[in-house]
């Protein structure tokens, strides 16, 4: 049990670690390479900080764990609004003035429809990965394209002066890059193996252990970035986070391990697990959209979100206890 403990634990640890030089690593050669910021953070860093939970859902397919692969998928979304948001408004107060963001939120309803529409058969099939997998493509050149324009978005304004100089030389960046995804790899492979044996020993669905342990793990560099941008009043880029790394996960998290092989839903899943996402996104929609005005997330809705998450937590324990 010790062994299961440390390779969670160890699994994690590596991830965010390798997360961090993986993103580091990739936005300054990029930048060397004279791509435009907003394309950094549109579509570089917002790779670099779904990679965790593309590779973890990726391997637990791949084991034929369902539970696992789909929960992380999922979860992490939860967890993006509910608690990263909402922790992230609770320090500090969200404005949200982007024309990009305000585009991308209602694109993340509906592809959110889409998936609870694509997995009420109780399947992830490989012609729905297909699917998830070539909207997540169309979007991907739209923000390529959108990106190589010169916008004067608000959300470009904060990316270019938070991308001024890269962090890293050009050696150091290009070292990095593969030596980031090999290490994000190792410690998917621990941490999988951990939360698998983790819930066996314990009992639990693996499904619980990838909405909770694994979700927010993988969701680490998420945490870290929001929480950043927020402090240092990058609104668009905080909120810019949550949007890009849902919709990473929702697309392509899901799509690519339905891509590996086709996925039996848990019945928890599309009841309870599902349906608490589609009310968080949409309850998102309303918030930071503005429809009178920019939009804003206060205190007083990060700290909703943030009971709302303790809420279902307590939900998942006592539904695997019973």
């Amino acid at each position: 049990m010790a062994l299961i403990l440390f390779a969670c634990i160890g699994g994690l640890l590596i991830l965010f670690w390798s997360a961090e030089r993986f993103i580091e690593g990739a936005s300054s050669a990029a930048h060397h390479a004279r791509v435009p910021p907003l394309l950094i953070g549109m579509v570089v860093v917002g790779f670099g900080t779904s990679a965790p939970e593309m590779i973890v859902s990726a391997l637990a397919a791949a084991r034929g764990s369902a539970g696992l692969a789909l929960g992380n998928a999922y979860g992490s979304s939860i967890a993006n609004i509910a608690l990263i948001l909402g922790l992230a408004a609770l320090l500090r107060p969200i404005d949200v003035h982007s024309r990009v963001l305000r585009a991308e939120l209602p694109v993340l309803c509906l592809v959110t429809l889409i998936a609870a529409l694509q997995l009420s058969d109780g399947r992830l099939s490989r012609a729905d990965a297909s699917i998830l997998l070539l909207i997540f493509g169309l979007l991907l050149v739209w923000a390529i394209r959108y990106g190589l324009r010169r916008n004067h978005d608000t959300l470009a304004a904060q990316v270019d002066c938070g991308l001024a100089a890269p962090r890293m030389s050009r050696r150091r960046a290009v070292l990095w890059l593969p030596a980031g995804l090999v290490l994000l790899i190792v410690g998917s492979r621990i941490l999988v193996w951990g939360a698998t044996g983790l819930a066996q020993r314990l009992g639990i669905d693996d499904l619980v252990v990838g909405l909770t342990i694994v979700a927010v793990g993988t969701s680490l560099p998420e945490l870290a970035a929001t929480v950043a941008a927020c402090c240092k009043q990058e609104h668009d880029i905080a909120l810019g986070n949550i949007i890009g790394s849902n919709l990473f996960n929702t697309l392509a998290v899901a799509g690519l391990a339905g891509a590996i092989r086709p996925l039996r839903v848990p019945p928890q899943l599309l009841a309870r697990d599902i349906p608490f996402l589609a009310v968080l996104t949409l309850s998102l929609f309303l918030i930071g959209y503005g429809f009178r005005g920019p939009g804003r997330v206060n205190r007083r809705e990060g700290a909703a979100l943030l009971v709302a998450y303790l809420a279902y937590v307590g939900w998942l324990i006592r539904s695997s206890s019973g």
